[in-house]
């Protein structure tokens, strides 16, 4: 859950720095303090969209549509075209709005390849053997390296482990949508303790991450504002996080981060729309299917965590 001080949806522009660079719209979603992203080809006007929010409210158990109506009147209001509906990883704190997307626009919808293996994870834990079917629910499931275009852009896919087994990074030009591995800064690192995750494999892939061009955008996933600051932030280049981010700034040792973020990790509670929000996105942000009544239910495992 977000600060109270971050109640507010808020949206902000990053410009395309020329050829080759996209133009990048970050819309923040204050109730579980994602940033859902609008990546497009200046030249064709062509947009992708990215972890964008199905609104839930945890208390009551009722979705609404207000974040990706939002996002999707920004869509016009660009005079863009929807080319694609992305998600980076089965989201733990949101419900993720790609079948609806895919519903509005038309456009096909898209996951890492590794899902697969987080929806064995989960279909034990909920014992639902035959309830998800990442082929069935995306239309395509990309694998490490995997370029597709995106207008004149071409946008590629870095498998990027840790945070869940299966999550990927998206690079366009010099835009990168790293999702849960950074924070912000002066924030630091995201957690690695979910069924599949691991602190070793969020470092391989931050890592990774802060070893592309220095003047790379990286977008992150998550921001819940600090005691020093009430605004929310969600971009940063690799250079600054290589000489500000408070957990692996230039000159930190893999294994001390990787003892404090487990430290850290094991006080943190689990995410209040998880057990709901896993069992939807597994199944590409659609509801299980209706029973006799008409209505569609969850499963929650009791005493599993």
């Amino acid at each position: 859950m977000s600060d109270p001080k971050l109640k507010q949806r808020v949206v902000r522009h990053s410009p395309s720095r020329g050829a080759g660079s996209p133009d990048v719209w970050g819309i923040y979603e204050p109730d579980t303090g994602s940033i859902q992203y609008v990546c497009a080809d200046p030249a064709t006007r062509q947009a992708a969209l990215i972890d964008v929010v199905w609104n839930f409210d945890a208390k009551h158990y009722r979705f609404s549509t207000g974040s990706m109506d939002q996002v999707l009147e920004l869509v016009q209001q660009q005079g863009l075209s929807v080319a694609w509906v992305l998600d980076t990883h089965p989201h733990a704190d949101h419900v993720m709005a790609s079948a609806r997307l895919k519903e509005r626009t038309g456009a096909p919808n898209a996951i890492g390849a590794k899902v697969g293996e987080i929806a064995k994870i989960w279909a034990e834990i909920y014992n639902l053997p035959h309830a998800f079917d990442p082929a069935r629910d995306f239309d395509r499931l990309f694998a490490e390296g995997e370029t597709f275009a995106l207008g004149e852009l071409e946008m590629r896919v870095m498998l990027s482990p840790g945070h869940t087994l299966g999550s990927i990074t998206y690079l366009c030009g010099d835009a990168a949508f790293t999702h849960d591995t950074l924070m912000q800064p002066d924030v630091g690192t995201s957690r690695a303790d979910f069924p599949g995750g691991a602190a070793s494999d969020l470092w391989t892939s931050i890592q990774a991450i802060l070893a592309l061009p220095a003047d790379t955008r990286l977008f992150v996933g998550h921001d819940y504002g600090t005691k020093e600051r009430d605004e929310p932030m969600w971009e940063a280049t690799v250079a600054e996080h290589k000489a500000q981010n408070v957990h692996v700034r230039d000159g930190t040792i893999r294994e001390d981060w990787i003892a404090r973020r487990k430290a850290r990790d094991a006080t943190l509670p689990l995410p209040d729309r998880i057990l709901a929000a896993l069992q939807i996105n597994l199944r590409g942000g659609r509801l299980p299917p209706a029973e006799d009544d008409g209505r569609h239910y969850v499963k929650l495992p009791l005493n599993r965590f």
